[in-house]
């Protein structure tokens, strides 16, 4: 009975994490990644929709093991050691994701960093754990720095594009070596041993058996030069086709960034019920795939219609403001998947696509659309906070 009891609590628990990842491929890492390039008439919706659902589960598989543990166990602590039971699970994500799905079907982009994070925290105290306040302050501090952070390098990127002082033949090009430079230190689980990670850079230095530091370097430049490069030759043949390209690239990677962070969000509160290290269950790998799939069928049936709202409702790009758009979204969505801090993609990309739109003056953005957005985003977090904490205390109350 025990046996049949624990496999029933885990299915629902799998459920509940898969809708969850369901809900996030249809909203904030679906929606968000192409949005620009959607506005910029790079791409077409069903076809972002198509995309943004294969890359986010790349994405999910090859990165997402930061994030996801990060969220299964450092966001309560308990002095015992061990995570969130299967019922807290089950309260948290069930809870984060009605939220989310929520935001989805009334066209409003609710921050699933926000909710997930807030329904964690929530049932992880009800069952009498202890806050992890330095962990709340590194979260907090990217939520308030990315709207500043990242509206202000689109602000930037977007004005120097417009400006009639600069060359989009020279600028474009080194914006992409820019992004070369990044990918090329940026960590992967399939160049390194076991669950281990290493960059492109890291991994060619190790196989060359070179000194580590002057090799990584050598191989940073050499791939920033290489995209630099390839992009200044598109230029050169054809500046709108270029630019156009280098949009579509950038959303591509947007959308993996996206996959590697955002599934830890459908997938911590899961990871504790399967066991840690050699003794899981399910190899993490295995897990995240489990998640990537949740993310692309999201992505695939529910994403076009945020793509749209964002695309359309917050903001007309041109392709200029759509590339300073994704270039500090692709940025502050690496260095978050690096230390392991859930993120709201939604939350970086209207602050992004915002900051680019004031470059052009910002008439376009409606103040009364943002307003309503971010107090979406707070309310989230708390509503979450009570929602998952009562649910948790009178269940726990009645059982």
């Amino acid at each position: 009975m025990v046996a049949t009891s624990t496999i029933a609590t885990l299915v629902i628990a799998s459920a509940a994490s898969l809708f969850m990842a369901w809900a996030i491929g249809a909203g904030s890492s679906g929606s968000t990644p192409f949005a620009p390039a959607v506005g910029a008439n790079a791409i077409s919706v069903m076809r972002a929709g198509f995309f943004v659902g294969i890359l986010g589960l790349a994405g999910a598989v090859l990165q997402g093991a930061n994030v996801t543990e990060a969220v299964g166990s450092e966001l309560v602590l308990f002095p015992s050691g061990g995570g969130l039971s299967a019922i807290a699970a089950i309260v948290a994500l069930l809870t984060a994701a009605v939220l989310v799905a929520v935001g989805i079907f009334t066209g409003y982009p609710i921050a699933t960093a926000f909710t997930v994070t807030g329904a964690v925290v929530g049932v992880g105290l009800a069952m009498g754990g202890q806050p992890a306040t330095a962990k709340y302050i590194e979260i907090v501090s990217l939520w308030v720095l990315t709207p500043f952070v990242g509206g202000g390098i689109a602000f930037g990127t977007a004005w120097s594009l417009r400006h009639e002082s600069t060359t989009e033949e020279r600028l474009v090009p080194l914006l992409g070596g820019l992004v070369g430079v990044i990918l090329a230190n940026i960590e992967f689980v399939l160049l390194a041993p076991g669950s281990e990670q290493a960059s492109v850079a890291r991994a060619v230095a190790r196989a060359a058996g070179t000194p580590m530091v002057p090799s990584m370097v050598a191989v940073t430049l050499l791939i920033g030069v290489l995209a630099g490069g390839l992009l200044y030759l598109d230029i050169r043949a054809d500046a709108d086709a270029g630019q156009r390209h280098f949009l579509l690239v950038m959303g591509g990677l947007v959308a993996f960034s996206a996959g590697g962070s955002q599934v830890g969000l459908a997938l911590g509160p899961l990871v504790p019920l399967l066991g840690e290290g050699p003794t899981a269950a399910i190899p993490i790998t295995g897990v995240l795939l489990f998640g990537g799939l949740g993310l692309l069928v999201g992505s695939w049936t529910g994403a076009p219609r945020m793509i749209k709202a964002l695309a359309q409702d917050y903001s007309s790009l041109g392709p200029r403001r759509s590339i300073g758009a994704l270039i500090p979204s692709f940025i502050i969505a690496q260095a978050a998947v690096f230390f392991g801090i859930p993120v709201s993609f939604n939350e970086i990309i209207v602050s992004a696509i915002v900051g680019s739109g004031a470059a052009a003056g910002g008439g376009e953005v409606s103040r009364e659309k943002m307003g309503k957005t971010v107090l979406a985003w707070v309310g989230s977090l708390a509503l979450a906070f009570a929602l998952s904490y009562g649910l948790f205390w009178v269940i726990s109350a009645t059982l």
